[in-house]
């Protein structure tokens, strides 16, 4: 498949972050800098636009994505914060701090971001371009390193071009961030912090915050990037490759296999991730008592979308 960019690198003036507000109007990922590394932002609202992010980072499977916001009050709009959240948010943001909340159901975000969870991974950025870019597109942005997925995370234009020439339309240029390592990410609950992903925020600073003690993170559970794997799947047995439903599946199809409700209807791959979690919680949702999915391609996104759907019907470890 060719590259389906001439990627453009511009100063990260004025006139290139209303550049990147407007590649993210359309629906487009945009590598801009942070003070942890380069991220690749689009709109966490539109899933279409997040698929994107995946099919230019080749991305093997769907983690939850960090959701980038301007302040507080967007935050908040997104999860649920109790107190201590509020302390660490008072503390901490904006910088490099990722908080994995309750997401708030009308929140809008699309279903790829948070990888089907009941969660989200928020983070209000310190680096004066990203905020500038949430500001003038108005939209809470979701943003993974800028790179190639399996590569080294970038800190600098020259990385991001590296990777990534001719797969996005933009990067913007601000030269090194300062801490070139991805944020502290930690998951906040009633009684406890639990760290998901280590980063430049000292520890004890951020127990001392919260008036929380921290543990480690729950082995084989994702909530947020940077871990190691088990992932979402529904309460229902879930059959792949399926050219039509059996009695008592509920059939999410693709392209010309027809079901209940489709993933795409013209073959889209981008199409087809945007809709992925959307589905498999409606067939969860369903009377139905089982789920049968259609055969998706096994290029591009599709692998990305078959490594999901093989891991929700993977049997269950007691």
């Amino acid at each position: 498949m060719p590259d389906p960019f001439d990627t453009e690198t511009l100063p990260a003036d004025a006139h290139g972050i209303a550049r990147a507000a407007e590649w993210i109007a359309a629906g487009q990922p945009v590598a801009i800098p942070t003070e942890t590394v380069y991220g690749l932002a689009a709109d966490a609202t539109m899933g279409e636009a997040v698929a994107r992010i995946y099919a230019a980072k080749g991305r093997p499977s769907f983690n939850p994505l960090i959701v980038h916001v301007p302040d507080l009050a967007a935050a908040e709009a997104i999860a649920r914060f109790d107190e201590s959240a509020r302390r660490l948010a008072a503390r901490f943001w904006p910088g490099p701090l990722t908080l994995v909340l309750p997401l708030r159901p009308e929140a809008g975000i699309a279903g790829i971001v948070t990888a089907g969870l009941p969660t989200v991974a928020l983070r209000m950025p310190s680096h004066p371009v990203m905020r500038a870019v949430l500001a003038k597109s108005g939209r809470p942005l979701a943003a993974p390193s800028a790179n190639a997925s399996g590569t080294i995370s970038p800190s600098r234009a020259g990385h991001v071009a590296r990777t990534l020439g001719g797969r996005i339309p933009l990067i913007l240029d601000a030269g090194a961030t300062a801490h070139g390592l991805e944020s502290t990410i930690v998951a906040v609950e009633h009684d406890r912090l639990r760290l998901l992903r280590p980063g430049p925020v000292d520890l004890t600073r951020l127990t001392e915050a919260a008036g929380l003690p921290l543990t480690a993170a729950t082995a084989g559970r994702i909530e947020a990037p940077g871990q190691l794997a088990s992932h979402y799947a529904p309460s229902k047995p879930l059959r792949l490759d399926a050219a039509a439903a059996k009695p008592g599946e509920w059939m999410i199809g693709f392209g010309a296999v027809a079901g209940d409700a489709t993933l795409s209807v013209a073959g889209d791959l981008v199409e087809a991730a945007a809709q992925l979690f959307e589905l498999l919680h409606a067939a969860d949702a369903s009377d139905a008592a089982a789920i049968a999915v259609a055969p998706v391609p096994q290029h591009g996104l599709g692998e990305a979308i078959n490594d999901r759907l093989r891991r929700a019907a993977a049997p269950r470890q007691n």
